[in-house]
């Protein structure tokens, strides 16, 4: 054993249903996911583990310490194939050991252990006798099993005892507790005197069975000759048409009667049935009448098991598999601490809103694994149709129930977590308006009695969580959003994005592209540059797409064998593999002339600063906007030019604002631009260029003004701030609303710019060119006087 150079902890192996005995070798089949991580654990140990049994036949997949047998086995997978449905391991089952401490290891363990051979007490001339006599009783016994020739010619040519009882144990009909029991029973005389009890206990058992078979043969065979003629019977009348539904019906009763069904529902498929019964041969509505039968009975009606919530599970879960996130995950578990103490109804309905990528599904499948509940998915991008939600009418030809009865089949269960995707991407038409539809489904004073138009009885949905999940808030009708709670869900930084990357992405891109970290290791700065300079997005799909492209890459490389192992994706060579930068952002510049302004702009894949130009002519005191600019920011352009003109026209005698253009530029004109944000940089962009002044290039501003010179507050600042410190600013102009929302900026950016909170434009000017704005020009009503002004 000390040949083998085994690691002094090794991976546990849980093996629910069955005890391995050393000295042999066994094949197993095991589900895909299992089996997939069975392997990958082992190969870390030169595929080397330890079998346990779990006590009591333990199968739910989690287990304690105290679930788990002391005693176990020493195992090597020798080979492991993925088929279609499971994964077929080939073990060989070296040496008994036992455990002397078991390693947590989340959801798995490791242990340490030491090996305990057996005791050889036997010498040679009873283990004979022994082998004889296992022989003999071996030989009674399989006489009644098939291919019972072949089994007994290799225990005759088998010669050691372990392996004989190894080769026979899994034939025999043993509880767990006696497999266990032989498997730590280390005195061979012992262990042999035990098999030979239970090999005796065996044959007497097969013995008092044939004999019970022989006593009850003419009464089974009375029955089973009435049987046949019954089946003869029934066959016959179903080819004459003469009562085809007879059984059905029959059957269809005792569906009813097991479905749990309230009252009133259980009256309406009765009275379906007695319709049916009544139908003659060739009724074209039996079909019909059939299928609303079998939706009836396969729904789940009954009272659903209240599960008990762990909220550190789901906390555990929620970390495990969602990177950042906190404020989400919080909102979350609060959420599910309140079903916690509910206990009676444990349904609920949140929106979660956040650009593609951000894991808002994936949220929705770890809530269902946190809380032990069905999972069931519906997709309603392009849904344009009523009926896709609430069903068709039985009269239709072809008639359907919707999709949340069809889910809630597929549930099996009336509590399941049910995700409504892409709830913001329904689409109305001629067929109606399905977002309409759902406000039935979405109101918790309401879907206790949901009504599908194929179901025709009201249907409880009170018990279901359901997550809707959407891009926008503005593409979902109000009534709609008002029905549930919103969570939003905002663009990951670059931070996040690579602990995501390094953490998940790079494992799982590798697992789908049939590599190992032996074989390709993404080093962290090629990751960094991936991140900030070949993806530019709110979510991480696009960084998945990168590093699959990189897999694809140092997959023909490792198969053709041009390079050595592990191939190491650099900064330096990161070029090679994903050719040139796809994105660019803008930077601070090094010095800006009178006339522009660096301001801040939310998009849907993050923040952005952008260049706002600014420029005077000879003209009639005409407003030029170019830029692509929307209705919200011409409107911004032309406040900030009259509140200049209020505040500088009496100061600055050497502007003539009648006699001058203005023109307004914001670059990248190809791409739309609109929305409240850049009144401040308008406004500074004219005070810099009316003043001669220039504004810092490593100052940036965000806010939106009104006409009477208050600046108001602004959304996205967050995005905002973190493209602003990714650009090269050091300052930033924030109205003094949006103070609050600094809370979920990054504390290591927010330590590296000074935030500037103003209230009005007066205090934005003299931040940005230091000029003492004099108080706006006023109209005396009484006296027909302006006051205000440069004499102020």
């Amino acid at each position: 054993m000390e040949e083998m150079n085994l690691n002094k902890e090794l991976s546990v192996l849980v093996i629910p249903d069955m005890v391995l005995l050393h000295e042999t070798d066994m094949n197993l089949k095991i589900g895909k996911k299992t089996g997939s991580e069975i392997y990958n654990r082992v190969a870390k140990d030169d595929y080397y583990g330890i079998a346990l049994a779990a006590k009591d036949g333990n199968s739910r997949g989690i287990y304690t310490e105290s679930d788990l047998y002391n005693v176990g086995t020493l195992v090597k997978v020798i080979n492991a194939k993925e088929m279609r449905d499971f994964y077929h391991l080939k073990v060989d089952i070296i040496e008994r050991v036992e455990i002397e401490e078991l390693i947590s290891e989340g959801r798995h363990y490791k242990a340490t252990y030491h090996i305990i051979p057996d005791i050889e007490d036997l010498d040679e001339d009873n283990m004979n006798e022994t082998l004889k006599h296992i022989r003999y009783l071996v030989s009674e016994i399989s006489e009644n099993f098939k291919g019972s020739k072949s089994f007994v010619e290799k225990i005759y040519q088998l010669d050691d005892l372990n392996k004989i009882i190894a080769y026979v144990f899994p034939y025999l009909r043993l509880s767990l507790e006696q497999k266990q029991q032989i498997l730590e029973m280390r005195s061979l005389k012992e262990k042999s005197l035990k098999f030979l009890d239970l090999l005796i206990e065996q044959k007497e058992s097969l013995k008092y069975q044939m004999e019970m078979a022989s006593r009850v043969n003419e009464e089974m065979n009375k029955k089973h000759r009435e049987a046949m003629l019954k089946e003869q019977l029934k066959a016959i009348q179903d080819e004459l048409s003469d009562s085809e539904g007879t059984g059905a019906k029959k059957d269809y009763r005792e569906l009813i009667e097991e479905a749990n069904m309230p009252e009133e529902v259980k009256e309406v498929a009765l009275e379906e049935v007695a319709k049916l019964e009544r139908q003659g041969p060739h009724s074209s509505e039996e079909n019909v009448i059939r299928n609303y039968l079998d939706l009836l009975t396969s729904l789940p009606w009954g009272n659903s098991q209240i599960k008990e919530i762990d909220i550190e599970a789901a906390r555990k879960i929620l970390n495990e598999q969602h990177y950042g996130l906190d404020k989400v995950k919080d909102r979350i578990i609060q959420h599910l601490t309140v079903m916690k103490l509910k206990q009676n109804k444990q349904g609920s309905i949140l929106l979660l809103v956040g650009p593609p990528g951000t894991g808002k599904t994936s949220l929705g499948k770890s809530i269902a694994e946190a809380l032990e509940r069905e999972y069931v998915r519906i997709s309603l991008g392009g849904v344009k149709d009523e009926s896709e939600i609430r069903g068709h009418r039985r009269t239709y030809l072809g008639a359907l129930p919707g999709r949340i009865v069809q889910g809630m089949k597929r549930a099996g269960e009336r509590n399941p977590v049910f995700i409504l995707d892409e709830v913001d991407k329904l689409m109305a038409s001629y067929s109606g308006d399905p977002a309409s539809a759902l406000l039935e489904v979405l109101d918790p004073e309401q879907n206790n009695t949901f009504s599908d138009h194929y179901l025709e009885v009201p249907y409880d949905l009170s018990d279901v969580f359901f997550i809707a999940t959407a891009n926008s808030l503005r593409d979902i009708p109000g009534p709609l959003r008002d029905r549930m709670e919103i969570i939003e869900i905002g663009s990951y930084t670059s931070h996040e994005k690579f602990h995501i990357g390094k953490n998940h992405l790079i494992d799982e891109v590798l697992e789908e592209h049939g590599l190992d970290e032996n074989q390709l290791q993404v080093d962290d700065e090629a990751l960094k540059i991936i991140i900030e300079k070949y993806t530019r997005e709110a979510g991480v799909r696009g960084l998945k797409r990168q590093l699959s492209a990189v897999a694809r890459v140092a997959s023909e490389k490792v198969v053709l064998g041009t390079v050595e192992l592990p191939y190491m994706v650099t900064e330096d060579n990161l070029y090679d593999i994903l050719g040139h930068e796809l994105t660019q952002y803008h930077q601070a510049g090094k010095s800006n002339p009178p006339g522009v302004v660096t301001g801040l702009a939310w998009t849907p894949v993050g923040g952005d600063i952008l260049f706002i130009e600014g420029a005077f002519m000879p003209g009639t005191g005409k407003l030029t906007l170019t830029g692509q600019l929307g209705d919200v920011m011409k409107e911004s352009a032309k406040i900030s030019q009259s509140l200049i003109r209020s505040r500088l026209a009496l100061n600055l005698k050497t502007v003539e604002f009648d006699k001058k253009d203005l023109h307004i530029h914001v670059p990248s004109g190809a791409i739309p631009k609109d929305g409240p944000s850049a009144g401040v940089a308008l406004l500074t962009t004219i005070a810099s260029l009316v003043t001669g002044n220039k504004v810092d290039p490593k100052l940036a501003m965000t806010g939106e003004i009104s006409l009477r010179g208050a600046v108001l507050p602004v959304g996205g600042i967050k995005e905002k701030v973190l493209a602003a410190h990714r650009a090269g600013i050091k300052r930033i102009i924030l109205p003094v609303d949006n103070e609050k929302d600094l809370d979920d900026v990054p504390e290591d950016v927010k330590a590296e710019i000074e935030f500037i909170l103003v209230e009005t434009v007066e205090d934005v000017i003299k931040e940005t060119i230091d000029i003492e704005l004099p108080k706006p020009l006023m109209l005396d009503m009484a006296t027909g006087s302006i006051t205000g002004g440069a004499g102020a």
